[in-house]
């Protein structure tokens, strides 16, 4: 096509832009098809994310999404997933593994609190590092 498309006409600047984008796919981009098990898009999982953002803008009311769904983004995707598939029972919900449980209760937790420093130092810089600041002087370790 690189040879030729000199003589095409008007499709010579098509032509140049499909051999641009094309060159620029690494070998083995695309596994699926090379491999026959291998779904050969990603509609399936792009409909997962889309029926989860759709859902998510009509329970809060918001255009766009919401921020909880970063800190909480795990947790609450399996949900979504899971209930669509079927129906659970208040026993089949209590949690089997009580420390595994606490280990994603924390994790929620930090990225809450990350975000609100993150809150704190937005709304007043000087005030969040003269406090950080305090903290370290009190802390007893070496200047």
């Amino acid at each position: 096509m690189g040879l030729v498309k000199r003589h095409c006409g008007t499709l010579e600047g098509a032509l140049t832009h499909f051999l641009k984008v094309t060159r620029s796919y690494a070998p083995g981009l695309f596994h699926c098809y090379t491999h026959r098990d291998i779904p050969r898009t990603n509609n399936g999982l792009e409909q997962c994310f889309g029926q989860h953002r759709h859902h998510e803008r009509r329970t809060t009311g918001r255009k766009r999404g919401t921020p909880s769904t970063v800190l909480r983004g795990p947790v609450r995707l399996i949900t979504s997933v899971a209930s669509r598939l079927q129906r659970w029972t208040a026993a089949e919900l209590a949690p089997s593994n009580v420390a595994a449980w606490r280990e994603v209760r924390q994790a929620v937790r930090a990225r809450f609190a990350t975000r609100a420093q993150g809150l704190r130092f937005r709304r007043d810089p000087d005030a969040y590092l003269r406090g950080l600041e305090q903290q370290f002087l009190t802390s007893g370790l070496p200047v």
